[in-house]
């Protein structure tokens, strides 16, 4: 079996959304076309000549990459520089390259999920905050022979979710009124009378993100001609979104540790700390990438280490003076544990429509002398 390009475009769509993209960032489909027809996929951190000629290799027709390839408006397309050269490959071979960099980072279930439930960390929250979803009531009236249809159908198309609880709704019973005029269809009485239904108000709370899905849901479902509904505002906001997360560890350990646990976790070969040896962590930040921005912020939240990459000299320097302990890994071991997260997801989407393929090309440049 296969599927399209547009349709892998719509997961990723669901999985990072493209308005948690950074302005500087330039995330999407960067090579392609969205009608093409795909049966294997391979996943990557960075994207360069190297991956891009393993993926013709490999007989993969798209490429989801972390990193992208074309960060800015490109003057020339020539295949005798890094990107051009890897453009060539895709292009001449038809694959599609598809990115996802900051919007992943910062989305539910992205990077920074990814690396903090390696650790195991418990009581997630997000580090810094960049979007917290809008909420919406949404009222419908509907006969009481068809409540429980339209009641499903909205919840299994995302209303109705509070916390770790699903199928929330609120029913009050009550009589509507209508007259079917002329050209009317009705399901229930007759052209020109006035009638009497036994009804239920349903209420249910719907996030942005599924408010077209749920309303469309909730019209087919509906048994009536015309439905009447309402959707309101809310005041409270839904799932957060943004950079970092910061959780607590199941059990306390001393720095040393926990450190010989990540440096397992993340496969790398060193580590760089800042901090003593024997202290006790209870309550970890991290940020996949470069999180040094992020030193005051995992100190506002109490945690007592970030677990991030790219620490500068003086950023190293702020922590200590802070009491923070830090742990650098490494810009790409940090980021990684997302590959291995987003294939489950996409496979979990996709079933045995595709074949999800992960690179093999070591493309973090740092290596130990």
């Amino acid at each position: 079996m296969a599927v399209k390009v547009k349709r892998l475009l719509r997961i990723m769509e669901e999985l990072a959304p493209s308005r948690l993209t950074s302005e500087w960032d330039n995330t999407g489909l960067q090579a392609g076309h969205p009608e093409n027809n795909i049966d294997r996929i391979m996943l990557t951190l960075d994207i360069n000549g190297a991956v891009a000629e393993e993926a013709v290799q490999r007989h993969a027709q798209a490429i989801i990459s972390h990193h992208p390839l074309i960060f800015k408006p490109l003057s020339t397309l020539r295949s005798d520089n890094p990107v051009g050269a890897a453009l060539s490959v895709l292009i001449s071979h038809d694959i599609a390259l598809i990115s996802a960099h900051t919007n992943l980072d910062a989305s539910v279930g992205g990077v920074n999920d990814a690396l903090a439930e390696l650790l195991g960390l418990l009581e997630l929250r997000v580090l810094q905050r960049t979007e917290a979803e809008a909420l919406f009531k949404l009222v419908v009236f509907v006969p009481v022979d068809a409540v429980n249809a339209v009641r499903e159908a909205v919840s299994d198309a995302g209303a109705g979710h509070i916390g770790q609880y699903s199928h929330c709704t609120f029913m009050a019973r009550g009589t509507g009124t209508f007259k079917p005029l002329e050209e009317a269809q009705p399901y229930l009485g007759e052209i020109g009378r006035l009638e009497e239904v036994d009804e239920y108000r349903l209420e249910t709370v719907v996030p942005a993100s599924s408010l077209d899905r749920v309303i469309a849901a909730m019209r087919k479902a509906h048994p009536y001609e015309e439905v009447a509904y309402d959707v309101f505002r809310l005041q409270q906001t839904g799932i957060e979104s943004g950079l970092g997360r910061y959780g607590r560890l199941p059990q306390e350990k001393r720095l040393d540790e926990l450190a010989g646990e990540i440096r397992s976790l993340l496969g790398v070969e060193y580590l760089r700390i800042v901090g003593d040896a024997e202290r006790i962590i209870k309550k970890v930040a991290v940020c996949g990438g470069s999180g040094g921005r992020l030193i005051e912020r995992a100190v506002d939240r109490q945690a007592d280490l970030l677990l991030t990459g790219d620490i500068k000299y003086h950023e190293a320097q702020q922590a200590e003076a802070l009491g923070l302990a830090l742990i650098d890994a490494g810009h790409a071991a940090t980021e990684r544990p997302v590959v291995f997260r987003l294939r489950d997801s996409l496979q979990q989407r996709l079933s045995d429509e595709v074949e999800i393929l992960i690179s093999s090309v070591v493309t973090d440049p740092i290596r130990l002398f």
